[in-house]
């Protein structure tokens, strides 16, 4: 722990930005033949204009116009949304070299990404980051992600295929009078192509360093005179990373992973969609669990972690009129992970009822009725270490909304207000209310305000678990007494569900054609949040017990803003500079993740040459800490960190593409994340892998 030093000030951060910024220009230098500035494309090409490839990269007001739906439940205009979204496109994705859905939302403001291990990430949206961050709504196609078990995403488990995906919709802060429970400080919704968009042929193939092998191939076909459909089969072997004495992490894994997407025109006005998708994985594991055996207290395990499930789910769509549509969406899900601590099957059905009406000229009202149904047995072959009272739950799930845009003046002021009301068998009957105000004083320039209350509802482990999180060894500061000491975290079911009061402001325009602007400040008052709190020593003959309980103690604000430029400096070369700040000031910060004050990140996207792509994409993130003791008061500093990405592509010919990308450039190995428990801190590698890409 040594390697990571503790907290660092201001000029730290000021000399890393300065180093980041300077870094980045050396290697753009190096890399476009630049010897000074950027006086005309002559002097940095030396090649005019118009000689350049003719499909431009996406241009920002082409943006601004995108389509979203994650805000209102129903199609409205990225630029006239209320709420702070952000949209990661299909050239976003493809243009990234990112190989997985979690490193893809690095792309986004407000946003924190960590990698802990190989086959692990934490994600989360405005602080709280973790394994399993509670405060984050992951949504695909719809279908909710979010494990009840330990309230978050298996991230590793949910994965698409990102040549498929039309879009990614971000939306930072709280979309919990909308999509419910849990939808805290931010919603994402992954939306793949319609099976329309996608009638031909694709395979890919790839490898390198830590991708060591790679492929898919999907296959997209008409059924019918109104009916179109796609199948599609991938696979992945990633190597380990590195601990942090230069070890093997023994964390490599891999995975197959199949699905299908139907869509059909009923009629009219009918229309419907069927997916689904079936997984298999292995994650290997170096696992750290507690024991009572002298002298280290520690036993360490290499596992292979068994993954598989699926999913299915259909959506009715029916067009009552122009101005008034219904929605009937279910969904079934199952999974089945075998890990030495817990086993887990969980079983999840969902039927989903949407109504969307014009009223009155002025009104837009959205409402629906939700029912989810959820099954989960964890049975563990080291019960003395993790065990579930009672180990088989069914739990049900009820909730409806409502939602009222109201035009108070045509085309410039615009008022929202709605809520979501619904009972869980954790916390009981929720209301999570929102009110939001969006003005435009001047064309193509929106202000908006919002103020909303969300709640993130108690998981089965913190109503339920019995999990032995350290052993103290005897004799020593710590304890002085001859025994051990046995710290035993337990559930506690009259834990409450946490609130949260937000406020936010916002600002975005595309006022020129070349420059789109956003802007969003925050203040979020969060009170019953969790903490853990230790109760009455025993003894069991062989060491003392000191329970530690779930409680509801901590409180406290975040506040802070995020920012995203995006510039066309030229038809084919476009710049996008995110920033985030964020300031935390909890009640009891040590049992809390500190996140990273700052966040930057700017991507370059570039056709140089005809049939010739080039991404580079800088990401500076501040210094950070996590809980990652026994006692879960400690905390683990993450220092800053500064990564470069570079993807060059070449189109071959009109089916095939051949690209080379780099990632984690700038060091050999930094850290990002540790998990607060089970497994060791481990660094993410410099890494490099080729790919093509063949359609007919």
């Amino acid at each position: 722990m040594e390697k990571y030093p503790g907290n660092s000030n201001d000029s730290q951060f000021h000399s890393g930005l300065i180093c980041a910024v300077s870094r980045y220009i050396n290697v753009l230098a190096l890399l476009f033949g630049m010897t000074s500035g950027f006086a005309n494309e002559q002097d940095v090409y030396g090649l005019k204009l118009e000689e350049l490839l003719n499909t431009p990269v996406e241009a920002p007001s082409k943006k601004a116009h995108t389509q979203v739906t994650l805000a209102s439940k129903k199609a409205q205009s990225l630029a006239q949304t209320p709420a702070a979204i952000y949209v990661i496109t299909h050239d976003d994705i493809k243009r990234s070299g990112a190989t997985n859905l979690p490193d893809v939302l690095r792309m986004a403001p407000g946003l924190e990404v960590a990698r802990i291990d190989s086959n692990k990430w934490a994600v989360s949206a405005r602080g709280f980051n973790g394994r399993f961050a509670n405060k984050l709504l992951v949504l695909i196609d719809g279908r909710n992600t979010y494990t009840q078990t330990f309230s978050g995403v298996y991230w590793e488990t949910q994965d698409v295929l990102l040549e498929d995906i039309d879009r990614i919709e971000i939306i930072r802060g709280p979309g919990a009078a909308l999509w419910g429970a849990n939808a805290v400080n931010g919603v994402i919704n992954v939306i793949t192509k319609h099976s329309a968009d996608t009638q031909n042929t694709e395979i890919t193939a790839g490898g390198g360093t830590y991708e060591q092998g790679f492929g898919s191939v999907r296959y997209g076909t008409a059924l019918g005179k109104d009916t179109t459909g796609r199948v599609y089969l991938k696979g992945s072997n990633r190597g380990e990373f590195t601990h942090l004495d230069g070890s093997g992490a023994d964390d490599q894994w891999n995975k197959i992973q199949g699905g299908f997407r139907v869509d059909s025109l009923l009629s009219e006005k009918d229309a419907v969609t069927v997916l689904g998708d079936l997984y298999t994985s292995t994650l290997h594991q170096l696992t750290s669990i507690p024991s009572l055996t002298a002298p280290d207290y520690v036993e360490n395990l290499h596992e292979k972690i068994q993954a598989y499930g699926g999913n299915v789910l259909t959506r009715l769509q029916h067009t009552l009129s122009a101005d008034s549509d219904f929605t009937l969406q279910a969904y079934y899900s199952a999974y089945n992970r075998d890990e030495i601590i817990d086993h887990e099957l969980r079983q999840t059905a969902d039927i989903d009822i949407q109504h969307h009406f014009a009223w009155l000229d002025w009104h837009d009202l959205v409402w629906g009725l939700n029912y989810r149904y959820s099954n989960t047995q964890n049975h563990g072959s080291r019960p003395e270490i993790v065990a579930f009272l009672p180990p088989t739950r069914t739990d049900h799930y009820f909730s409806a909304f409502i939602q009222d845009e109201m035009t108070l003046i045509d085309k410039s002021l615009w008022l929202t207000l709605g809520s979501k009301f619904e009972h869980n068998a954790y916390s009981g009957f929720e209301f999570q209310p929102t009110i939001r105000l969006l003005g435009s004083p001047l064309p193509k320039h929106y202000l908006w305000t919002a103020i909303s209350r969300a709640v993130r509802t108690p998981s089965t482990a913190e109503a339920n678990v019995n999990y032995t999180a350290g052993i103290v060894a005897p004799n020593n500061a710590t304890n002085p007494t001859p025994f051990p000491i046995q710290a035993v975290l337990t559930g506690n079911a009259a834990f409450t569900a946490e609130e949260l009061l937000a406020y936010e402001i916002g600002y975005r325009t595309n006022m020129f054609k070349a420059v789109s602007f956003d802007i969003t400040g925050f203040y979020n008052q969060y009170h019953a949040l969790r903490s853990i709190v230790p109760d009455s020593l025993s003894f069991n003959g062989v060491a003392i017990v000191q329970p530690l309980c779930y409680a509801n103690n901590n409180s406290g604000a975040t506040y802070g803003f995020e920012t995203s430029i995006t510039w066309q400096q030229m038809e084919n070369w476009r710049w996008e500079l995110n920033y985030s700040f964020l300031k935390a000031d909890l009640k009891e910060t040590r049992q809390e993740f500190t996140a990273p004050q700052h966040k930057i990140s700017l991507r370059s996207s570039i056709n140089p040459i005809a049939k010739v792509t080039m991404d580079a994409w800088l990401r500076y993130t501040d210094q950070s800490a996590v809980p990652y003791a026994s006692n879960f008061v400690s905390q683990f500093p993450i220092p800053q960190y500064l990564t470069l990405d570079i993807r060059l592509a070449w189109q071959l010919s009109k089916q095939i593409e051949l690209s080379l990308t780099g990632q984690n450039l700038l060091d050999q190995r930094h850290l990002e994340f540790v998990q607060e428990a089970v497994t060791l801190p481990t660094e993410i590698d410099r890494s490099f892998y080729g790919k093509i890409v063949w359609q007919f």
